[in-house]
């Protein structure tokens, strides 16, 4: 079998982005398949290819992926309406790929939604079986935001959404909530799968170096954030605990913010005219370093705008590698999550835009080790128990390639 898998923010363990479609195409390749890996050419995330681009493109192999870049570069720094561009751009040569490449099966994962079009172009134009995977839903999300609010633009991605879920064999979801949202659009369930992100335990568990930021003693207690710094990931709310815990004179507490995006400068600039020195600037890391940090930490923030489209239908990534790392975990936002952390006792699930109970939480993980050591355990066994990603890859391949049985 040969698999187009179009994810336009493709990145391998390499980069410092998500690996879920690296591991994904790596289940199919460990079978004894093909896959054909589009992306475009990202800023934090790397594709794992080196040569120089011709006419727009680059091609080779990376870990047994054949990978095509296409060269539109994409930041979480950019604004909204160059995002929109690019995206817009990738669509259109994705879709002369989906209508000329060799593939039995079509794979492609949001965001953007726009990825859409080049299966749908390959179910009907081609007869090929399209598969669809759903991280976020648009428009829904940036709707509740208020990122989009031109009427004309939200029918439209309304539309595309609809014309996607009823043109795809198959869906993927990766929260539950996400499946609704699906179904809510008309898809039947027997056609949805929910396939969260997995803990990278290979990576996370045993990482080869833990280490600290400079200014972060062994006595501190170490609290990371890492990911973007978008609209969407209300990091204000972490500065606000920060100004709290400052008050209170608790200079034992430090909070390392790890990562890139929109805000970052905004943020920067709070720190720095707020004088909140228990506070560390960090830029993204490759994923092994990046395991180093995280295991040095105490405990790792989950954070989110409060938005309650964001409450069941988000899967972030950094909640995975917390777990996979044996790392509490402190959410800010109701949800599946936060329920998942008071089922499971893996740590703190606080109400959102609440400053002194965030930074309660966090002087209650400083005052008693003991406990918070038997939360990371939790955490741990959370991982192996319910978010092995070999478990949930070979779940994924099973459904993606299962499709070419669909009748």
């Amino acid at each position: 079998m040969r698999l187009l898998y179009i994810h336009q923010h493709f990145a391998t363990p390499r980069g410092a982005g998500g690996i879920r479609s690296y591991k994904m195409a790596r289940q199919i390749v460990d079978r004894g398949h093909r896959v054909t890996m589009v992306c475009g050419r990202g800023v934090d995330g790397q594709s794992g290819l080196t040569g120089p681009f011709s006419r727009g493109l680059r091609r080779g192999q990376v870990d047994g992926i054949d990978v095509v870049e296409i060269d539109l570069a994409y930041s979480n720094n950019d604004r909204f309406l160059r995002r929109g561009l690019i995206f817009l751009r990738f669509m259109l040569r994705t879709i002369g790929l989906a209508l000329t490449e060799r593939y039995d099966v079509l794979f492609a994962t949001t965001t953007p939604l726009t990825v859409g079009v080049p299966g749908i172009a390959g179910r009907w134009l081609r007869r090929k079986p399209f598969v669809f995977e759903v991280r976020d839903l648009w428009p829904e999300l940036p709707k509740a935001m208020g990122v989009i609010r031109n009427p004309i633009i939200l029918g439209l991605m309304s539309a595309l959404e609809w014309v996607s879920y009823r043109s795809a064999h198959r869906l993927v979801a990766l929260s539950p909530g996400i499946v609704d949202g699906i179904a809510k659009r008309g898809a039947p369930r027997e056609r949805i799968a929910l396939i969260p992100n997995g803990c990278d335990r290979d990576i996370f568990a045993d990482p080869p170096q833990a280490w600290r930021p400079d200014g972060v003693v062994d006595r501190d207690l170490l609290a990371v954030f890492t990911g973007a710094h978008g609209l969407a990931n209300g990091l204000d709310s972490v500065l606000d605990a920060a100004a709290e815990l400052r008050r209170r004179g608790r200079i034992d507490i430090k909070i390392a913010l790890v990562g890139n995006g929109m805000l970052k400068q905004h943020l920067a600039t709070r720190v720095a005219t707020e004088g909140l020195d228990n506070v560390l600037m960090l830029d993204p890391l490759p994923k092994l370093r990046l395991a180093g940090l995280v295991a040095g930490a105490d405990i790792g923030l989950q954070t989110l705008a409060n938005i309650p489209a964001f409450y069941f239908g988000t899967s972030p990534n950094k909640f995975f590698d917390y777990v996979a790392a044996g790392l509490p975990v402190l959410n800010n936002y109701p949800g599946w999550l936060a329920l998942l952390i008071e089922q499971s006792h893996c740590g703190f699930a606080v109400p959102p835009d609440d400053p002194a109970a965030f930074a309660d939480a966090l002087e209650t993980a400083a005052g008693d080790r003991v406990a918070l050591g038997e939360m990371g355990k939790r955490a741990a066994q959370l991982a192996v128990d319910q978010f092995d990603r070999d478990v949930l890859s070979a779940r994924w391949a099973d459904w993606v390639t299962g499709v070419l049985q669909q009748g």
